[in-house]
């Protein structure tokens, strides 16, 4: 039977898989494919345009989802700040804060890289942002089922 909190897991988990699901199609579906297919003046006006409505998409959408469903689910399992040192559990979910808070830094980072033209430096972010969900859902994958 499906409770309130299974939805809000349920909301938690589908704007996960949007975030990390949107990074993976667009590095290895979309990019590679107008890399090799568009003419280069258009190739930058669609990865700017993809770019900017995943990051309204994020700012709008899925930030605000995250970190709501987040603090719901951690105030039910009863989650304190100075429990996230406890072993298990705990430490689990503040390496996947951390993990999660690096990530919308080096996100937020890739946006200003893309914005100012340092092309190199918005790819090592991109790839970092790209790790650090992998590493997220990793994290959320290892917490006990309590």
């Amino acid at each position: 039977m499906l409770s309130g909190w299974s939805v809000v897991r349920f909301l938690h988990v589908v704007s996960a898989m949007v975030w990390v699901g949107g990074q993976l199609t667009i590095s290895s579906m979309l990019l590679p494919v107008v890399r090799k297919h568009v003419e280069p003046a258009m190739r930058g006006w669609i990865l700017s345009a993809v770019g900017r409505r995943f990051g309204v998409f994020t700012v709008t959408v899925f930030l605000p989802l995250q970190v709501g469903t987040g603090v719901a689910l951690a105030w039910h399992k009863g989650v304190t700040i100075s429990s996230l040192a406890d072993p298990g559990y705990g430490r689990t979910l503040g390496a996947k804060l951390v993990a999660f808070a690096l990530v919308m830094l080096a996100a937020g980072a890739h946006g200003w890289a893309m914005g100012s033209g340092r092309q190199v430096l918005a790819r090592a972010l991109a790839i970092a942002s790209l790790v650090g969900s992998l590493a997220i859902v990793l994290l959320a994958t290892a917490l006990p089922t309590t």
